[in-house]
């Protein structure tokens, strides 16, 4: 009897081994299949396109097209875990350490901004309970010009293009 439960801890021990607390031993985050990057965009003063997309390591997504877009509602999509990998490192260099970041008119990373742009939010989910938020608003996009680029081009790295359609 005794043998059996050894043989049970030992199970366990090498078992606990596997588990992860959702990084790399340098500290870079390992993306787990229950993961999450949500991109949402916002409404301007105009026909900007409003939308949130979700994407998840394992290959599946949701587009839902809110206002603007040539599809409305929730569609589910899938993408490769390359093309899930290539959004999330453009994403990554802005994701906060933690809480929430805001770029937003009169803040300290943004300053005078004009008026009736979009914003777009980005919201980074891990399976271990910790979440990540970036609110930017692109008024605020001439001091930070690359932050914005990242913004832009990222769904164009998801197969989600013929749902948002056209922009103006």
């Amino acid at each position: 009897m005794g043998r059996q439960w050894m043989a049970i801890g030992a199970a366990a021990l090498a078992l606990a081994g596997c588990a992860s607390d959702g990084a790399r031993p340098g500290g870079t985050p390992v993306a787990i299949e229950a993961d999450s990057i949500t991109l949402e965009t916002a409404p301007c003063h105009g026909r900007c396109p409003v939308y949130a997309v979700v994407v998840r390591p394992d290959g599946t997504g949701v587009f839902e097209g809110k206002q603007y877009t040539a599809v409305t509602g929730e569609r589910p999509f899938r993408l490769s875990r390359e093309q899930y990998d290539a959004f999330a490192a453009k994403l990554e260099p802005y994701r906060p350490a933690q809480g929430e970041v805001r770029y937003e008119m009169g803040s300290a990373n943004c300053g005078n901004a004009p008026t009736d742009m979009p914003s777009t939010e980005v919201h980074w989910t891990r399976a271990i309970g910790d979440s990540q938020t970036l609110h930017f608003y692109h008024g605020c996009r001439v001091e930070n010009a690359a932050l914005a680029q990242a913004l832009r081009d990222a769904p164009g790295m998801l197969p989600i293009g013929e749902m948002i359609g056209a922009r103006p």
